[in-house]
């Protein structure tokens, strides 16, 4: 297996064991844990009452590591506690989520922050955001070449492509990102004085990303767990790029979305449904409830539940942290046409 070079290899992680990339993933949650602790939810109260709502709360959500602690409070019956059924429709699309909050079918739905700005922007629908579910961390956003790729180091990208999952809700651009993990990449390029222009980005279904690398149609592929722990599985892949160090360190990834018109009808439930979760994100620092979640709901096996590495779940929502994903997009112009910088604290379910 070919070396990147030892400047790349200390900044970017190198091809390390899994047992060495899942424990930082642990660490870094639980460092992720003691950076809010004790910061408060917007909304939330410090009195010892909790929340409480009633009735039937539909979210749609994707089966994936990003979303393990909503099935772990599930499974636990912290939605329960807190009064509220929660009935999740599982989806790995941003489009139907947002589809169904526009239809009323669904009252809160998860997505990237990328692809719920860009629809907010467009006011398609008028979302508010109910919670921060996941941040990035070492190792789980990551640019990946073949073994014996000529390919050695960021620099070497240029003229060369890279394979990527397809666009949701921003629309396809040779000329700039058009999703969170193409953001976060171009912005860790341009630290390294890498044109992100100068490079042929090619999305395509994830599953496709693992053959395309495989039969030489692309020359790396960008990629989150698990697509990176079975890149490394089946190929031998190796990582060329962390794509959230830098300016994209403990970047916010994904969060949970409801509509304007719902959270100003339901206000409690929200709260209830915001507590039981940040509850679920809490016991979401030890591995063992993650990896249940991960078996139970994603369909990982034993052995890839236990070696990928993950992200943070956060105990609070940092408008901050938020306000990151919205400057990146403005400063990368990946926007809808003449809808400026959001200004996330605007859009918080209160």
């Amino acid at each position: 297996m070919r070396r990147v070079s030892a400047r790349d290899r200390a900044r970017y992680g190198g091809p390390a064991g899994r047992t060495r990339r899942r424990a930082a993933g642990v660490v870094a949650a639980a460092a992720g844990l003691l950076l809010v602790a004790g910061c408060h939810v917007p909304g939330g109260s410090s009195a010892a009452a909790e929340p409480t709502g009633s009735g039937t709360v539909t979210v749609v959500a994707p089966s994936t590591v990003a979303a393990a602690p909503l099935y772990i409070g599930m499974k636990n019956g912290l939605f329960r506690q807190a009064g509220i059924h929660v009935r999740v429709i599982s989806t790995d699309s941003v489009r139907s989520g947002l589809s169904a909050l526009r239809s009323g079918q669904a009252d809160i739905a998860f997505g990237d922050y990328a692809d719920m700005f860009y629809a907010q922007q467009q006011r398609s629908p008028d979302l508010r955001i109910v919670a921060n579910g996941y941040d990035v961390a070492p190792n789980v956003m990551e640019v990946l070449t073949l073994p014996n790729s000529p390919i050695m180091s960021p620099e070497s990208l240029t003229g060369r492509s890279i394979g990527t999952a397809e666009p949701q809700e921003m629309p396809f651009s040779t000329s700039k990102p058009y999703s969170l993990d193409t953001i976060a990449t171009w912005s860790v390029l341009s630290s390294d004085n890498v044109d992100p222009t100068k490079i042929t980005w090619r999305p395509m279904p994830i599953v496709k990303l693992i053959p395309a690398l495989r039969a030489g149609q692309v020359d790396a592929i960008l990629a989150t767990e698990p697509t990176i722990y079975a890149a490394e599985s089946q190929l031998g892949a190796v990582p060329l790029l962390d794509s959230g160090t830098g300016a994209t360190a403990n970047l916010p990834l994904g969060g949970y979305f409801t509509d304007a018109a719902y959270a100003k009808a339901h206000a409690a439930n929200l709260a209830a449904f915001r507590a039981a979760l940040l509850k679920a994100q809490s016991s979401a620092s030890a591995t063992t409830p993650v990896q249940g979640a991960l078996m139970h709901f994603a369909g990982l096996t034993v052995q890839t539940a236990s070696l990928v590495a993950l992200g943070t779940y956060p105990t609070g929502l940092q408008e901050p942290d938020l306000q990151r994903v919205a400057n990146l997009m403005f400063n990368f112009n990946a926007e809808p046409p003449n809808a400026g910088k959001l200004t996330v604290s605007s859009i918080i379910a209160r």
